[in-house]
């Protein structure tokens, strides 16, 4: 089961998706073409198969328009359904369901295909000791959601913010004048709670990095040999990472040098949303 995001945290998300959508003058479309106290029934489908994630931001963007309408999820977060799957039925007031269709349908569909495509990279290195993670290549407001849908589609997250690590990348070790360096002033700044990763481009860097203990060591667009040879440098001590370009047809040899974790961007930056529907239910 998958821990669902408090909706504290999805909640502004959702209301500003509304705002936007609603602009001055609210649905006038539905106001001007359905009775106020006309009622809906329909259904939230998968038009094609796909992981489920961000029920929840269906069920406020309703429940902020009309408090009284009833939604029954069919399915659950971090659920793999097929093409047709019926996800949610909602029913009540005609006019707030179709008022909050497209920011739920906005929402839904980004959060499964996210999930989805993460679950695809997760299969694709399943048997191997890599985790897949995302990395902060979000869109601007939504990484909270976004790193959620990673969660259901089985990757795991990295850090969240600037806040919660400090991870050294190249213009880093520029600005410091080197690596060794730059993980030295790391380690000395860190609380004894944070963690310090470093990006390296080379063996020669590497070598470097492991002299001064950091946690994590970020592999940044190695080539398969040099990864393994990584692998044997660092001998376990420190936790390695592959990242850089790494796609569904490449992850497999990538997680197959003994990498322990694999950061992909594409998870969230590039996955295709997923095609989902609101259908209305004939009575």
């Amino acid at each position: 089961m998958i821990e669902p995001i408090p909706d504290l945290l999805v909640l502004p998300i959702v209301r500003a998706a509304l705002a936007e959508d609603l602009g001055r003058a609210g649905d006038i479309t539905a106001m001007a073409c359905v009775p106020a106290d006309a009622q809906l029934r329909c259904v939230f489908a998968a038009r094609r198969g796909g992981v489920v994630a961000g029920l929840a931001c269906v069920r406020l963007a309703l429940a902020e328009l009309d408090p009284s309408v009833v939604f029954e999820p069919l399915t659950r977060d971090g659920q793999t359904v097929a093409t047709s799957t019926g996800l949610a039925q909602v029913s009540g007031n005609a006019r707030a369901i179709l008022t909050a269709e497209r920011t739920a349908l906005n929402l839904l569909g980004r959060l499964c295909g996210i999930a989805t495509l993460t679950q695809d990279y997760v299969d694709a290195v399943a048997g191997a000791r890599a985790r897949i993670t995302d990395t902060r290549k979000t869109t601007p407001g939504l990484r909270a959601l976004e790193k959620y849908a990673v969660r259901c589609g089985g990757g795991v997250n990295h850090r969240f913010g600037l806040d919660d690590a400090i991870l050294i990348k190249d213009n880093h070790v520029a600005a410091c004048g080197s690596v060794g360096e730059a993980v030295r002033r790391a380690k000395a700044f860190a609380g004894h709670l944070v963690k310090v990763e470093v990006e390296v481009d080379s063996l020669i860097q590497l070598r470097e990095a492991l002299a001064h203990d950091p946690d994590v060591i970020m592999l940044d667009n190695f080539s398969l040999e040099d990864m393994r040879q990584a692998v044997a440098i660092v001998d376990g001590r420190v936790i390695v990472e592959a990242s850089g370009g790494i796609t569904l047809d490449t992850v497999r040899e990538v997680a197959e040098t003994g990498v322990d974790v694999i950061s992909v961007g594409a998870l969230t930056h590039s996955a295709k949303v997923l095609d989902i529907g609101l259908d209305a239910i004939s009575n």
